[in-house]
């Protein structure tokens, strides 16, 4: 088997196709796992829990971090390149590179795919990225969804301005909290008379 290393590269997508880029690859994989299947270690979309409310209701749903990139942990191959030959012609040392062959044609040619982020100084070669930024990467996708449990606690006398539905950009104060239905009792002055609202902590931000 040829000597390979593995690296991580970035696709540019089509925005919203993402995941389905993802799902195309890893079947393209399990269908040739001889081949796909073992220059194509990871792909990557990584994603973030957001709520929305519809019909007052709260809804969760997951959010792509970074909208229009699927990321891809690949296998270069080691290659030969060149030779360094003494006056005889006697081989003294081999110089090797690294290289995606079909794996790059492929995955340039998937379904949704736009190309590879290419090397910023011109040249036309994929770009890798360092294994420690996609570390960091992974690490921010847990801290936003370890940081959605404490994301609403809101105390009594806080000013929120509401931002969803018929009373948006009221602004108002806190004076009752319903932490088991995630709900909110917001005083706000609706021609000119204190009235208060009931909104899912969603439906408001802190001022």
């Amino acid at each position: 088997m040829a000597e390979s290393m593995k690296k991580w590269y970035i696709l540019r997508a089509i925005s919203g196709k993402e995941t389905k880029v993802k799902e195309l690859v890893e079947a393209a994989c399990k269908n040739n796992p001889d081949t796909l299947g073992k220059d194509i270690c990871k792909v990557l979309v990584p994603t973030e829990t957001v709520y929305t409310t519809r019909a007052g209701k709260k809804v969760q749903k997951e959010r792509n971090l970074f909208s229009g990139y699927v990321f891809v942990q690949l296998a270069l191959h080691k290659v030969v390149d060149s030779y360094e030959k003494d006056k005889d012609g006697k081989v003294l040392s081999v110089n090797y590179k690294y290289e995606l062959g079909d794996t790059e044609t492929f995955l340039q040619n998937t379904s949704n795919v736009i190309d590879f982020v290419r090397s910023r100084k011109g040249g036309k070669q994929p770009e890798s990225v360092p294994e420690a930024q996609i570390a960091r990467m992974l690490g921010a996708a847990e801290e936003v969804a370890a940081s959605d449990a404490v994301e609403y606690n809101y105390i009594v006398g806080e000013k929120v301005k509401v931002n969803y539905g018929p009373f948006t950009g009221f602004h108002g104060e806190i004076s009752e909290i319903n932490q088991e239905r995630h709900e909110l009792t917001v005083i706000v002055k609706v021609f000119d008379r204190e009235t208060p609202l009931k909104l899912d902590n969603s439906q408001v931000e802190r001022e």
